[in-house]
């Protein structure tokens, strides 16, 4: 891909307000936006995520009065996905679920094991102080949001719009995820929602700060 290719794909990514709602990502082309989230890097490799791709109407619909940044774009995206992260009780440095994903995801060696969950111990409570359930759920999060980044990075190379949404109340939206989605909330918290599909409408022209004024060379 030539740098031009590339500068075009962010040119062409914008957040889309709304959706053609005649037009469908192929199910070739979504996989592979999937396949970008879940190749994507995060800190320690825990990949402390989880998506949720909605296209059943009635399930949209129910999203609705707590989103209110999202009502358009669950009427006429082509996909629509919730982003996940795990909480304190799945990503706390004693958590068995950590040590179950070192054994069996990563398959380290248990003389591996016990010096990098010391590690992600000093990591958690001296070097980034997460020493709170919301500390940690925000730093959980960050990774997640990297993620955002490669699935509109990948959906604007193929063509495809994008809008990530954090328009909603999350104590409601995670009461909706527990009623309705069957998503256990004390594991799971959303981090944002992102809607994609193809342009209705051209958007405006993209304004940005110049690379002088968000740079310093030293």
């Amino acid at each position: 891909m030539t740098h031009s290719e590339i500068l075009s794909a962010f040119n062409f990514r914008h957040a889309c307000k709304i959706f053609d709602s005649t037009r469908k990502i192929s199910e070739t082309d979504f996989n592979l936006i999937l396949e970008s989230a879940r190749l994507s890097p995060s800190s320690f490799g825990f990949e402390p995520w989880h998506f949720v791709i909605v296209q059943d109407p009635n399930l949209r619909n129910l999203l609705k009065p707590s989103a209110w940044g999202a009502p358009v774009k669950l009427d006429t995206a082509s996909h629509f996905v919730l982003v996940l992260t795990m909480k304190s009780p799945l990503i706390k440095w004693n958590a068995d679920n950590v040590l179950d994903f070192m054994r069996n995801v990563q398959h380290l060696s248990e003389d591996l094991i016990t010096p990098r969950i010391k590690l992600f111990q000093q990591f958690q409570n001296i070097d980034f102080d997460l020493t709170d359930d919301r500390k940690l759920f925000d730093w959980a999060s960050k990774q997640s949001y990297i993620v955002m980044g490669n699935m509109m990075t990948v959906a604007a190379m193929l063509g495809i719009d994008s809008c990530p949404i954090e328009g909603y109340n999350q104590v409601e939206t995670d009461k909706v995820l527990q009623e309705h989605f069957d998503i256990d909330t004390t594991q799971y918290g959303i981090s944002y929602m992102l809607a994609l599909g193809y342009r209705l409408n051209e958007p405006k022209v993209k304004t940005r700060k110049s690379m002088a004024q968000i740079t310093t060379w030293k």
